[in-house]
């Protein structure tokens, strides 16, 4: 159990007592000590932040869920669409098809430096075959929706009449109300020696030794929930956010982070490849993949850059409502969040 003191919070009044929609929590909102100066240099430096309350999924968005979606609308992720050539020069022809980015573990001990080692371009992989053409969704209808790009997760939000948390609030909620602990449920990486999120146990990317019950994506909710009654928020999978990523340092911003301007996209472009100018977006929470001697960014305070126009098989997301002080907002049943009843 953590010892830390809890983040000075909003009061919880009645009147957010009853959520918009089916299977969303009430973060209350308030001041924290956001990053980290203990971990990776882009999490510094520590700073103290202030967002407001609104409600959040308990549950990421799943396989079932983005179902739902695509059916009522006919929407085509940007993983089922071809790729614009004039947007990446010089790709190879036998890129430019629709497909998306999957994990593929080596044969062999390989440069972690080189992330190429282990992802691969996947002709026809898609939300719908996560793996590749050759896999489905069989039994996975309540894993994380991925291979979802950022404008396909705003088209989702759009339909579901939500919207994306920024990146302040995403950490506000992932922390529990836990003021500076290293993970969402405290200091100790498994407490009793009780596995806490689906990440991977071993030697990245070599060996996973499935401690956690996994290789790949968990159903929602298989793991305990936080402070806030919020599931996954470390492991499973990454988590878009709507802020560009820029240094911690560099950004100026007003107290309450849905106020936030869209300032950042030119300054998120990434410096090692100033030929294509494809900004980059937070994504939070780490995944599966995310290992001690490679990614240890299963932490609330970890962020990653992410390319808009790339999903990969270890990306997902969930929504927020930031409440209207005023009005009435007609609820929609989007979500099928039933955690396992061994982590209540």
């Amino acid at each position: 159990m953590s010892t830390h003191a809890p983040a000075r919070s909003e009061p919880f009044t009645d009147i957010y007592q009853n959520p918009p929609f089916k299977d969303m929590v009430w973060v209350p909102g308030g001041t924290f000590m956001m990053g980290s100066d203990r971990h990776y240099p882009e999490e510094a430096p520590v700073h103290s932040k202030t967002v407001s309350g609104f409600w959040m999924d308990k549950c990421l968005v799943t396989n079932s869920d983005f179902a739902r979606f695509v059916d009522a609308t006919g929407y085509l992720t940007l993983a089922e669409h071809a790729p614009d050539p004039a947007l990446y020069p010089g790709a190879l022809p036998d890129m430019l098809v629709p497909g998306s980015v999957v994990f593929k573990s080596p044969q062999r001990r390989v440069d972690l430096r080189n992330h190429f080692n282990w992802w691969q371009w996947i002709a026809g992989a898609n939300w719908r075959h996560p793996e590749g053409p050759e896999s489905s969704l069989e039994n996975r209808d309540d894993h994380p929706v991925v291979h979802v790009a950022y404008e396909d997760v705003e088209a989702y939000a759009a339909w579901a009449g939500k919207q994306i948390p920024d990146e302040a609030e995403w950490e506000f909620a992932a922390r529990g109300g836990l003021e500076q602990a290293v993970y969402t449920w405290g200091d100790e990486f498994a407490p009793d020696g009780k596995m806490m999120a689906n990440i991977w146990q071993g030697e990245f990317p070599l060996i996973n030794l499935m401690l956690d019950g996994f290789a790949g994506t968990s159903p929602v909710g298989s793991f305990p929930a936080n402070g806030y009654g919020l599931y996954d928020m470390a492991g499973n999978v990454w988590e878009w956010t709507k802020d560009w990523f820029t240094s911690h340092h560099k950004v100026d911003r007003p107290c309450c982070s849905q106020h936030t301007a869209d300032h950042g996209r030119e300054g998120s472009y990434d410096p090692q490849t100033p030929n294509i100018q494809i900004p980059r977006k937070v994504l939070k929470g780490g995944s599966f993949l995310c290992a001690a001697n490679y990614c240890l960014r299963y932490r609330p305070a970890a962020r990653i850059a992410q390319q808009v126009d790339t999903g990969t098989c270890h990306q997902g997301f969930r929504c927020i409502v930031r409440p209207l002080r005023t009005g009435h907002i007609e609820a929609r049943s989007t979500s099928d969040c039933t955690p396992n009843k061994d982590t209540q």
